[in-house]
């Protein structure tokens, strides 16, 4: 799949700002006043700023609203839904944190539980995706889930709860690339289903026109084996690694921000690969794969 900047940018800032709102929510880090308005002001530009992001994706931006009127069939929708009650809750309970210096507990809850449910409808809209293998399998909200909880803990200062986070989101992150890279082969699809002829093995003569076109562009993304190998490395020491080593060290801020600095860009290059090397059966039919 080609990976747009903007939906790279959507999945990595929205996950990270709903995996901090679902600690907040928890009470995790226990802060009112000025405090509480700093986190939740971190958490609401990362969830905002992702989702402005993701409408540069769409042809007709204006047209964003009509996301919210297909919730019986869209997980897009959902997730329309489910963020915007998120945001709503959880400005209602960051208010009573910044300005009554009081935690309804139970607001916070729910606002916890629908951060949690917004990254998971986030998941399945790449999930559900039957055509594109590599996502088609319960690895991978795991991992989208694993990586906002990491997240938010490093962000929420929680870091007996990070460590272990970050760990388990790596090992998910392995698993779904091993899973991922024969995902296309165990699913049955091929040259011969793509084109719909039978009798033998079928092979591309030549394309099936002259030029690129939308499928070609947005469908089919090639990378090169060493460089996927590289990137994956990069991004599993720079998303868990080094924001793991940063944890082990004294606390200071500069090494907290390292963390979270070393934790973004980790997952912008995890999110690059996720969408690049993302098969599309259309390719087949292209005599691309």
């Amino acid at each position: 799949m080609h990976p747009a900047r903007s939906v790279i940018l959507f999945t990595t800032l929205s996950g990270l700002g709903f995996g901090l709102l679902i600690w907040l929510g928890l009470g995790l880090p226990t802060v009112t006043g000025w405090s509480a308005f700093a986190f939740f002001s971190v958490a609401y530009l990362l969830a905002g700023g992702g989702l402005i992001a993701s409408t540069f994706h769409l042809g007709r931006p204006e047209r964003g609203l009509k996301a919210f009127t297909q919730w019986r069939t869209s997980w897009l929708s959902r997730e329309a839904w489910c963020s915007a009650a998120t945001l709503l809750v959880m400005a209602l309970y960051g208010a009573g944190l910044v300005f009554l210096e009081a935690r309804w507990a139970l607001l916070g809850w729910i606002g916890a539980a629908l951060s949690l449910l917004t990254v998971f409808t986030t998941s399945m809209i790449y999930t559900q995706l039957r055509s594109v293998p590599r996502w088609h399998m319960a690895l991978t909200p795991a991992l989208f889930l694993s990586l906002a909880l990491a997240g938010g803990a490093l962000l929420a200062g929680q870091v007996g709860y990070a460590m272990p986070l970050l760990l388990l989101a790596g090992a998910i992150q392995i698993a779904h690339w091993l899973r991922g890279d024969g995902a296309l082969a165990r699913s049955g699809s091929t040259m011969n289903s793509a084109t719909g002829l039978t009798g033998g093995p079928v092979r591309a003569f030549e394309p099936p026109h002259t030029g690129p076109n939308y499928l070609l562009h947005e469908m089919v993304h090639v990378v090169g084996r060493k460089h996927a190998t590289r990137l994956r490395a990069i991004a599993l020491v720079m998303m868990v690694l080094v924001p793991a080593g940063c944890l082990a060290l004294p606390f200071s801020h500069s090494i907290a921000a390292l963390a979270v600095l070393s934790h973004l860009l980790g997952i912008l290059a995890s999110r690059w690969l996720f969408f690049a090397e993302a098969e599309h059966v259309v390719g087949l039919y292209y005599g691309k794969r």
